[in-house]
């Protein structure tokens, strides 16, 4: 392997980021400063830790304009929307700062004459956070900031495809007065953060990645008890009832389907319709699809901006080609979106009906522009469909009747189902999957659960 880490941007495939991988003796370095920090850090009073954390947001949010661009030129999010994601940190850091206090807060029982019980969290030691290169800020942010408010040490990997967001999240902190050691960087190939997880000071790991990564964490941390948050793949489906708003339904489920090129760990990959509404549903998509501007990510009229590498494309283009083999149909002319060409990383939107689970694009994850719709004729179908999958990350229902969206949600297999809206993190709300999304959980009160581990206090004060 090359000494080299080395970024090569989709936009143009030039090479834009090149740094030197981290060798044995600096990821041994970095465990020591962690090690050296961390009793420091526990021992900060959690007033401070928050004050930091809101330093950091801020010193963070100031660089929006430098961080999009950065974040445009290595995954190939369109510039128009690339600043959503800085603005996104800022919401889901702030959040997870403002209810720390609460979170954190000691489990005080009821009172026991002659005795004092209760249970504090304690910081877990040194966590390493895992981030992917698709939403490489809000993937990492959902388990930095949580894990540094809980008063632990966190060592931070990025993606090779996005290694500047990780020297940027802990000058950030740094700029904000974080001790030295409580939050590093390095840049690790994919055998030495293996070796990484084995490391006696690491005590959970966050990984967030494909199924096949996480499984690599597992077999790497096996027989060491320590805890891991995994967030894997998805194949999320969407359901638009007979009731739905028929406009709101499309708009919402086809920008789920095709926001970040299709690259998004909860974007809707599978569309279910009832007949009634069916027909309707495909037009307005359709037309509604037709509209992408595929172009490079630097030009602010771009909507569509290429996959993050040709071999990425290469594989939707498989996708379809096979599921056409099958009987599938394409609603969409590639030939109206010039850039995509065999080989390359710019790829042409598609819409396919005439689909059915014996299809790779009904079943394997797809991460792509790419979304089939199927007919279905009642709720029950629907969600024998939906729950079809080894995926569960979320769902989305689509109905003006809460209640019958209710009853039918909570038979849905997944860690979040929407009503009305996909493709969005609540940080008020757990994010956790199941099946082969993962496992754990991040984000709200709960995450801290994850992050820290109880520790019980049982004191006789009377003898």
């Amino acid at each position: 392997m090359s000494k080299l880490l080395q970024t090569f941007s989709p936009i143009d495939g030039s090479l834009y980021v090149e740094r030197p991988w981290a060798t044995a003796t600096e990821v041994a370095a970095a465990l020591e400063r962690a090690e050296s920090a961390r009793p420091v850090w526990k021992g900060t009073p959690l007033a401070e830790r928050v004050a930091i954390t809101r330093r950091a947001i801020a010193a963070f949010a100031a660089r929006e304009e430098e961080l999009a661009r950065e974040l445009c030129w290595m995954m190939g999010r369109p510039i128009r929307y690339a600043p959503g994601e800085i603005r996104g940190f800022a919401e889901r850091a702030g959040y997870m700062a403002d209810i720390a206090e609460e979170a954190l807060a000691d489990i005080h029982l009821p009172d026991k004459p002659g005795f004092t019980r209760l249970i504090r969290r304690e910081p877990l030691g040194l966590a390493l956070v895992i981030a992917p290169w698709n939403y490489p800020y809000l993937t990492a942010v959902n388990a930095v900031v949580p894990a540094l408010l809980a008063g632990n040490c966190v060592l931070l990997k990025h993606s090779a495809q996005t290694p500047l967001c990780a020297e940027r999240m802990v000058e950030a902190f740094a700029e904000a007065g974080l001790p030295s050691g409580v939050l590093q960087y390095l840049h690790l190939n994919h055998g030495d953060t293996e070796r990484l997880i084995q490391a006696e000071p690491v005590r959970h790991v966050a990984f967030t990645g494909s199924v096949a990564g996480g499984a690599m964490v597992e077999r790497a941390a096996a027989g060491r008890f320590i805890s891991s948050g995994l967030e894997l793949g998805g194949k999320d489906p969407a359901y638009v009832r007979a009731d739905a708003n028929l406009g709101h339904a499309v708009e919402t489920a086809i920008d789920g389907a095709f926001f970040n090129s299709g690259q998004s760990c909860c974007g809707i990959e599978r569309i279910y319709v009832h007949a009634d509404l069916f027909d309707a549903f495909v037009e307005q998509a359709v037309a509604l699809v037709g509209q992408y501007r595929l172009g490079r990510s630097d030009d602010p009229e771009t909507t569509l901006g290429p996959l993050v590498r040709s071999e990425a494309a290469e594989f939707v283009r498989g996708q379809v080609r096979e599921a056409l083999g099958q009987g599938a149909r394409a609603h969409l002319d590639a030939a109206a979106f010039p850039l995509d060409l065999p080989g390359s990383a710019y790829l042409a939107p598609q819409v396919l009906t005439g689909v059915h689970h014996g299809m790779r694009v009904m079943s394997e994850e797809s991460f792509g522009p790419v979304v089939g719709i199927q007919k279905v004729h009642d709720d029950e179908e629907a969600l024998a469909l939906m729950n079809d999958s080894p995926y569960g990350l979320t769902a989305a229902i689509f109905s003006q009747d809460e209640a019958s969206a209710l009853a039918l949600a909570d038979r849905v297999e997944a860690g979040t189902v929407f009503l009305n809206r996909c493709d969005y993190l609540d940080p008020a709300l757990a994010w956790t999957g199941v099946k082969h999304s993962g496992r754990g959980c991040t984000l709200s009160r709960v995450g801290f659960e994850h992050l820290t581990r109880p520790k019980s206090f049982h004191f006789k004060t009377s003898l």
